[in-house]
């Protein structure tokens, strides 16, 4: 048995049974995973896939429990390779974050700046994408911090650590006539029709969520993952933008108005999360701290020694976040 045997059924796995897909991956042949796969059902007496012909169709019974532990020993192997290079060239390496674009774009930069300054010397990647893919990304390891507000729930070998409660406002233009009263209600905003998140993404479930408490269907013309794009058909007039407030740049945005509503929808919460089991650099530690400066690192250690993620959520009921 092979730790290249390994990696290759743990890699078909997350290429959903594609082996040329995951040939091209990893930058070998197609019959080189074939048959490396082969011979390690040979040496184990059991089959892992199933086949029709030459082509993989779904794993089996015995292989779902080969392909986990076959990922536990790989991560063990990465951590292995992680505490060397702690010890060798703690302030080197590399980071990668999945997250999204309004994260990206409005949570992130000072926190990157602050820690390219530190870490000169630690490789910073950022990937963006769904709630749902950057959850993914770091329960398979290709991310090793996913910041997010939906969506890690899917994922029960995430660690998830509370960052910061944020809320939403109502975006128009100057002229508008919502600018004219005091207090929005719902009553007041499902009168217009709304530019809006793409369903699943950040916070979306509690502008759903608010509507239909107050008997109203949403009238949501047009969606977007990126809240610069909402901003631009605002100002098209297609329709008013719920959004979240700290994407309203008042020094960039001044054609336009934010009205606060966190009076009408209930704040959401952006976490962070990394895969249970992973050995986390210095350099990691100090990121997470940068963003969240409540989750120091010896709570962030207390969290990784806690078996559930309700016994995390326990750990953080008293810690107040700051509201963004």
């Amino acid at each position: 048995m092979k730790l290249q045997q390994l990696r290759y059924i743990v890699e078909v796995t997350n290429h959903n049974l594609n082996v040329s897909a995951t040939a091209e991956s990893l930058f070998t042949s197609q019959p080189g995973i074939s048959k490396q796969v082969r011979m390690l059902e040979d040496e184990l007496g059991v089959q892992i896939f199933g086949r029709t012909g030459k082509h993989l169709t779904h794993i089996t019974p015995a292989g779902k429990d080969i392909i986990a532990v076959a990922q536990q020993v790989l991560d063990n192997v990465q951590s292995i390779k992680t505490v060397a290079a702690e010890h060798t060239l703690p302030n080197q390496g590399k980071l990668n974050i999945a997250t999204t674009h309004t994260q990206a774009r409005y949570a992130l930069p000072s926190v990157i700046q602050r820690f390219i300054q530190q870490y000169p010397k630690v490789s910073l990647h950022m990937h963006q994408g769904s709630p749902e893919q950057i959850s993914e990304a770091a329960a398979k390891g290709r991310a090793d911090f996913a910041i997010a507000t939906e969506a890690l729930h899917l994922y029960h070998d995430l660690i998830m650590l509370p960052c910061y409660h944020w809320n939403r406002s109502i975006v128009v233009p100057k002229s508008h006539p919502l600018t004219q009263l005091s207090k929005l209600t719902i009553d007041d905003i499902a009168q217009f029709p709304l530019v809006t998140y793409v369903h699943g993404f950040t916070g979306r479930s509690e502008l759903d969520k608010a509507f239909a408490d107050a008997g109203h269907e949403p009238k949501i013309v047009f969606t977007a993952t990126d809240a610069d794009v909402i901003k631009t058909y605002v100002r098209m007039g297609l329709g008013i933008g719920v959004l979240a407030s700290m994407a309203y740049d008042p020094k960039e945005d001044t054609d336009l108005v934010a009205i606060p509503a966190e009076h009408m929808f209930a704040h959401s919460t952006t976490k962070i999360g990394f895969r249970r089991g992973t050995f986390l650099r210095t350099y990691m530690y100090d990121f997470i701290e940068n963003f969240a400066p409540h989750l120091t690192r010896d709570r962030v250690q207390k969290a990784t020694q806690l078996k559930s993620q309700d016994e995390i959520d326990k750990l953080f009921d008293s810690c107040s976040l700051p509201m963004r």
